[in-house]
């Protein structure tokens, strides 16, 4: 039997992931005096960053990693490491006194009634409202023609990637040719040879960067709706971000030999698009995520996989939301520097609803919009 939703531990909101985007939605909760709570399955805030490769840089300056209310401690220009990153988010939860309860790991998402039922092993919370903050980086993509390399061929997805040492002797190739593969490439290239296998992405280098501050933030603010956005969103899906800091030529004056893309497998070796195989050691495939959401039991989803939503807010099940996504809003919304603007604008929405539901009737709940005002026309206009 089932237990009831009197069993579950109960909040307003349940925040569900307390990376960037978690928490920026908390700290405009707490803002406003909300109940709610972050859950996350790391043991610390910040190990999403700290378990990614050791020379890990962002390619977004210290002053575009800006959380509401707290700067991003380091010189504007510098690009940070990712352990600066996991510090500064601890920081932040530390210094808000956000309610994180880490050590979560959420197993299901489902509705009972009007609340939500969330279950992480034995522990069983309820919501009236739920925000998934889980981020686009959940499960590694790897070709499926990748079963089928030679068993002596070391295989590591960037995930999973830490440094040259977890390799062992050998050439080594790396899958992907947008940031994270070209800075990989370019620390292994210290100690071996190194093939760079992927198209290319728009690149531009540290020479630039005064035009580049200029531009990336208004371009990549452009809402998915734009021209501009919609154009970036088709390349977002299919070519990766463009390298900032350098270009392919900088990638290979540090060694990085280029090859064509690696479309499949020939005689256990991997096979390039020009019909010759890579004699190597060893692959990281720096290939990117899936979303994953089959933990989420709610019919909210398009063949893809992505949650059906308005700049995060799910219309068909009130009081869920989603940020941190790629385009959630446009395509700074994956990158801290779409975080403030779009936790803004969810956590408004949240507490609307929820000061509609304290405000209506027993049974019944206020439409959506009737209480935004002029916030919610400016959102309309934006739409538009």
């Amino acid at each position: 039997m089932q237990p009831s939703q009197s069993s579950a531990e109960h909040f307003e909101t349940v925040v569900i992931g307390a990376g960037q985007a978690g928490l920026a939605t908390g700290h405009h909760l707490a803002q406003r005096g909300a109940d709610f709570l972050l859950v996350d399955a790391s043991a610390r805030i910040g190990d999403s960053w700290r378990n990614r490769w050791d020379s890990l840089q962002l390619f977004t300056w210290v002053d575009w990693n800006h959380l509401p209310g707290m700067p991003c401690p380091g010189p504007r220009m510098h690009f940070p490491g990712k352990d600066e990153v996991a510090d500064y988010l601890a920081e932040y939860a530390s210094r808000f006194s956000l309610p994180v309860r880490l050590g979560v790991e959420v197993e299901r998402l489902s509705r009972e009634g009007d609340r939500y039922i969330i279950t992480a092993g034995a522990q069983r919370l309820s919501a009236d409202n739920v925000v998934v903050a889980t981020g686009p980086f959940q499960k590694p993509r790897i070709p499926e023609f990748a079963r089928d390399l030679d068993p002596s061929i070391e295989q590591l997805h960037s995930s999973a990637y830490r440094n040259p040492a977890q390799l062992g002797d050998g050439d080594t190739l790396v899958v992907g040719a947008a940031t994270s593969g070209c800075q990989i490439a370019m620390e292994l290239a210290k100690t071996r040879r190194v093939l760079l296998s992927g198209r290319n992405v728009d690149a531009f280098s540290a020479g630039k960067q005064k035009v580049l501050r200029r531009i990336v933030p208004w371009v990549y603010s452009r809402p998915r709706q734009s021209f501009i956005g919609k154009r970036l969103h088709v390349k977002a899906r299919t070519g990766g971000h463009p390298l900032i800091g350098f270009t392919y030529k900088e990638v290979e004056r540090e060694g990085v030999q280029r090859v064509p893309r690696t479309t499949g497998v020939k005689n256990g070796k991997p096979l390039l698009e020009n019909g010759q195989t890579a004699d190597v050691a060893s692959v990281i495939w720096s290939t990117g995520f899936e979303v994953d959401f089959s933990w989420i039991d709610l019919p909210v989803f398009t063949a893809d996989g992505y949650p059906r939503h308005d700049r995060g807010v799910v219309q068909e099940e009130p009081g869920l939301y989603f940020v941190g996504l790629i385009f959630l809003h446009s395509l700074d919304s994956q990158l801290i520097l779409g975080v403030p603007r779009d936790t803004k604008h969810v956590a408004g929405e949240l507490l609307r609803r929820s000061e509609s539901r304290r405000a209506a009737p027993a049974g019944q709940e206020q439409p959506r919009y009737q209480a935004a005002g002029s916030m919610a026309r400016e959102d309309a206009q934006m739409r538009r």
